[in-house]
């Protein structure tokens, strides 16, 4: 891509566009502003790819440009993080069945409970698989902000399904 190879940025975009819509989808839940954003990443991932020394992952490296798009996209539009009632398409390939598509949705929900920050950071470390330190490089913060984001996300997170289940909400008593 470095070189002007219009070939590898499609491949690049073919690769990740699924994985950036479930991404940026926990930023917020408009579909233009995901769209914009993306388009975005892969703009500037095309003028610096020569950039891209290999320090860290190419999906850490995408990842890093699409939080930031985001994050500029967002300020673009007045900051409006969450729609409810948007749908955000997601282009991976799926093989859910009822009870995932249940389980899904329960899930959501309680991603929704949490601020954005947490919501992206349980999605970099569960959904991506991105070590902590990777995740700090991509939101450009000390590990130790990333560590304090995930560990309050799964405390609430302990605390909020349960009752969105119809079940009793976790106390530090029940343990």
């Amino acid at each position: 891509m470095a070189a002007g190879d219009r070939a590898a940025l499609s491949t690049m975009y073919t690769s990740y566009h699924g994985r950036l819509c479930r991404f940026l989808s926990r930023l917020t839940r408009r579909p233009d502003i995901i769209e914009e954003a993306i388009n975005d990443c892969f703009w500037i991932a095309w003028q610096k790819a020569g950039d891209f020394r290999g320090d860290s992952q190419v999906s850490t490296w995408i990842m890093g440009i699409a939080y930031r798009c985001g994050l500029k996209c967002l300020r673009q539009h007045d900051g409006e993080a969450i729609d409810d009632t948007a749908v955000v398409e997601d282009h991976a390939p799926s093989a859910d069945d009822n009870d995932d598509r249940e389980l899904r949705d329960w899930l959501d929900k309680g991603m929704e409970r949490l601020s954005p920050d947490q919501r992206l950071v349980i999605e970099l470390v569960y959904g991506v698989g991105h070590k902590l330190e990777e995740v700090a490089e991509i939101m450009q913060c000390p590990v130790g902000t990333i560590k304090a984001r995930l560990f309050h996300a799964r405390v609430k997170l302990r605390n909020v399904l349960p009752g969105l289940a119809g079940g009793a909400p976790y106390t530090e008593t029940m343990q």
